[in-house]
């Protein structure tokens, strides 16, 4: 018990956002200096790292989910203004969920700079150092990948920095955080253990590699380390079985975000859910995409909402579904996914076939390996006779698959297509600025040097 009222104290240090926290003597328990020494230190500091992640999944739906063709909304209601000028693409600059974003995601970062800074003076194994080093990078591999999908350039940190040392610092181009993101899962997959706990492993690195070199049209890359992962990990039987919270790390799942209901700050509260069915915020493009007949394709049941646990009258999509602990505690425990193997399949089918198009190839066994788990026919060279008939199949896929997964919005801007399935989703036209997110004024004027640290086009 002293062990785990140490390592929570520890967190609670780490993640508080204090002035009295960065000004604690030197001579004091906690300061940097003295206080990296031991794993059980470094450990605390990585669990941090981790807590930041928890806190992050609603921002990261808000600018994801919420941007794609499969919500949309009325009108705001009390509170939703900013979520209502981001689903209509009408945000700017003072939006409060972008500036909170950027903040939370850069403050991710810098606790993942501080344990990679303080590792190497540590007198500790080299094993635990490259395990508790690889961890770190793979977070802030994972936050940087979102920060230059929605924002484009980005400021590259990589090691612990001063209040006034960040004023200092401009965004660096796309291509180069590319590179970094890119290091920091070379590191990452050479150096995690192949199962973790349900933290990162060299499997989950991969994984997001693979993504990350999808997205730059790194074909033959993206095939290279996806196929790596092929055998190592397998389909769920049953769609419902991946998000069942009794079954939390089975064999689909690659990394997610990790929660424990009944434990305070480690349990949630239920994700989409409503209290009238006839209000959600679906778009018609979402309720109308499942096949009904001759079977019903069992991805409807994730999305179609039901009962939320034990609480009468708030209804949840079947992906969010769980039960609290008790009728007091109205908290749930769902982790919430960031990759798995229908997604390492569906993205190396995708990457063969813009490598080449074959019609006899294993892009249409990956394909279909998803297609089938939920019950629809396999596709074949006749229904898919070229490249591009391919292509489309394996976005559709992926839209059948992954809604409120965060992997939407990205797919629409990586394929291109984004001005197609929003019209299409929405009935808005959308203009290719919008493709990136306003960097908040608060950091503009933060910086106050447009030389270095800019606004995007589009929104000065």
């Amino acid at each position: 018990m002293k062990t785990i009222i140490y390592i929570l104290s520890v967190v609670f240090l780490l993640t508080s956002c204090s002035k009295d926290f960065l000004e604690i003597d030197p001579e004091g328990d906690f300061n940097a200096e003295n206080f990296y020494k031991t794993e059980g230190e470094f450990n605390a500091a990585l669990t941090g790292a981790y807590a930041k992640l928890q806190g992050q999944i609603d921002i990261y739906f808000e600018l994801t989910e919420y941007r794609s063709d499969y919500l949309d909304f009325a009108a705001p209601t009390a509170g939703t203004q900013d979520r209502f000028d981001i689903t209509k693409f009408q945000d700017n600059s003072a939006n409060v969920l972008i500036r909170d974003a950027w903040a939370n995601y850069m403050n991710g970062i810098l606790r993942c700079n501080v344990i990679t800074d303080n590792l190497p003076a540590a007198n500790l194994s080299e094993s635990f150092k490259k395990q508790i080093e690889g961890e770190a990078r793979f977070i802030r591999a994972l936050t940087y990948f979102n920060m230059v999908r929605l924002w484009g350039d980005v400021p590259i940190i990589l090691k612990q920095v001063t209040p006034q040392e960040s004023l200092t610092l401009g965004r660096s181009p796309i291509s180069e955080v590319y590179k970094v993101i890119e290091n920091d899962l070379l590191f990452a997959k050479d150096n995690l253990k192949l199962t973790n706990n349900g933290r990162a492993t060299s499997g989950a690195a991969k994984a997001l590699l693979g993504k990350v070199y999808l997205t730059q049209k790194k074909y033959p890359e993206a095939i290279t380390v996806l196929s790596e992962l092929i055998g190592k990990y397998s389909l769920q039987p049953n769609i419902a079985d991946v998000f069942d919270t009794t079954k939390k790390q089975n064999s689909e799942l690659i990394f997610s975000i990790q929660f424990y209901k009944g434990i305070s700050t480690e349990d949630h509260g239920l994700w989409l859910s409503v209290s009238d069915v006839t209000t959600t915020p679906f778009t018609q493009k979402l309720l109308n995409a499942y096949q009904l007949a001759p079977v019903i394709d069992a991805r409807k049941a994730m999305v179609d909402y039901r009962l939320g646990g034990t609480k009468n009258n708030i209804f949840v999509p079947g992906k969010f579904y769980d039960t609290p602990v008790n009728t007091t505690n109205n908290n749930f425990g769902n982790d919430y996914t960031i990759l798995r193997y229908a997604d390492v399949l569906l993205m190396l089918s995708e990457a063969l076939n813009e490598e080449s198009y074959q019609p006899a190839g294993s892009a249409f066994d990956y394909l279909n390996d998803v297609r089938t788990r939920s019950k629809l026919t396999p596709l074949t060279p006749t229904n898919l006779p070229d490249q591009a008939s391919f292509r489309d199949a394996v976005l559709y896929e992926r839209f059948l698959e992954f809604p409120f997964e965060g992997q939407r919005w990205f797919d629409l801007i990586r394929t291109n297509t984004a001005t197609k399935e929003i019209k299409s989703g929405k009935g808005i036209n959308i203009l290719p600025y919008q493709l990136l997110y306003p960097v908040p004024q608060t950091e503009i004027q933060k910086i106050n040097n447009p030389s270095i640290f800019y606004q995007n086009e589009g929104y000065n």
